[in-house]
């Protein structure tokens, strides 16, 4: 490998990306113009749906029963207890009930658990309380809109702007010069990797100092998130573009892997409660183990110790996927 003709390339598609105002700006006004819309349309606390996590199964107290068939109330089950109070001391859930236990919890500062505690029989449960701040449906989102984010600019970043090089003979006469294809390759994957890492974190800043993110992790672990999300991204899309010679056909197939991963990956709603399936089928993205990773640290201020599986995941799809695209890339 040649380190000049690695930084050449490098330096010729930075240029190439920053001269294209409109990609440029789509980059930077589209994460923030959705970031501050959801800021206005979901900044009140006046919503009207209920999450209840449910511990356990009904054995013969009928009046709790009563309460677990009410309409307009979400009941999830739950596995973990530990993890459920601190959902309902966010504010996530607004009541958890141990069955077995015949104990409850609610937020004492939660409108939704003093609605729900005075529809719930409690003569027969011991009531416990905990006190959390509300954690804003923007502070949950912002994690899920920047990886929305990351993912089209690495899937047509990366992807789409191969294969047009590959159509219009970029690539062929590439190849006819002293330049290897991993040269080519990794002067792509770095190139997109600082584009995204310097703008998400533009993006981050420039909105948190309008909306004032909640944030009880570390940034360095948020960076470390960002850049193997960004690089697991980044894979994906050079898998895509490793043979294929259509634009049009690169489109579609883009769009094809793009759009179920945003709706199954957590962005703007989560998958509590949702099908077994789906929730299995969604940890089959590396979109999903980015927005989880990141919320975990700006939301619940969790650590490497925490996150491991994510990190992990996103590693794992990185290398895959770039080996994979590395071996079946062609120049023409």
């Amino acid at each position: 490998m040649s380190p000049h003709r690695f930084l050449a390339l490098l330096k010729a598609r930075n240029q190439e990306f920053l001269r294209d105002r409109t990609a440029l700006g789509w980059n930077i006004i589209m994460p923030v113009l959705i970031v501050i819309g959801f800021a206005f349309a979901f900044g009140s606390e006046d919503q009207d749906l209920y999450k209840v996590g449910v511990q356990g199964e009904t054995a013969d107290n009928s009046r709790l029963e009563t309460f677990l068939t009410t309409r307009h109330i979400q009941f999830i089950p739950i596995e973990s207890q530990t993890d459920a109070i601190t959902k309902v001391d966010r504010h996530q859930l607004d009541m958890l009930i141990d069955i077995p236990g015949n104990r409850y919890w609610i937020n004492n500062s939660s409108a939704k658990g003093y609605i729900l505690e005075r529809l719930l029989d409690t003569s027969e449960l011991q009531k416990d309380s905990v006190s959390g701040k509300e954690i804003r449906y923007v502070d949950w989102v912002i994690p899920g809109v920047l990886g929305m984010n990351i993912m089209f600019s690495s899937l047509f970043g990366v992807g789409y702007v191969i294969v047009r090089y590959r159509k219009n003979g970029v690539l062929k006469r590439l190849s006819a010069t002293p330049l290897t294809a991993f040269e080519f390759l990794l002067a792509q994957i770095v190139s997109r990797l600082l584009m995204i890492v310097a703008f998400t974190t533009l993006v981050y800043i420039g909105t948190d100092q309008l909306i004032g993110f909640r944030m009880y992790g570390s940034y360095w672990l948020l960076l470390t998130v960002l850049i193997l999300g960004g690089l697991s991204m980044i894979s994906v899309g050079l898998l895509i573009a490793a043979r294929m010679t259509s634009e049009e056909a690169a489109n579609g197939l883009l769009n094809l892997i793009s759009w179920p991963m945003m709706l199954l990956s957590g962005v703007w709603f989560s998958l509590e409660g949702s099908h077994p399936l789906v929730q299995q089928l969604a940890l089959a993205l590396p979109l999903t183990h980015m927005i989880d990773a990141a919320r975990a640290i700006m939301i619940d201020g969790a650590g490497p110790a925490d996150i491991w599986p994510q990190l992990i995941a996103l590693t794992g799809f990185s290398v895959i996927f770039i080996w994979i695209g590395a071996k079946t890339f062609r120049w023409e």
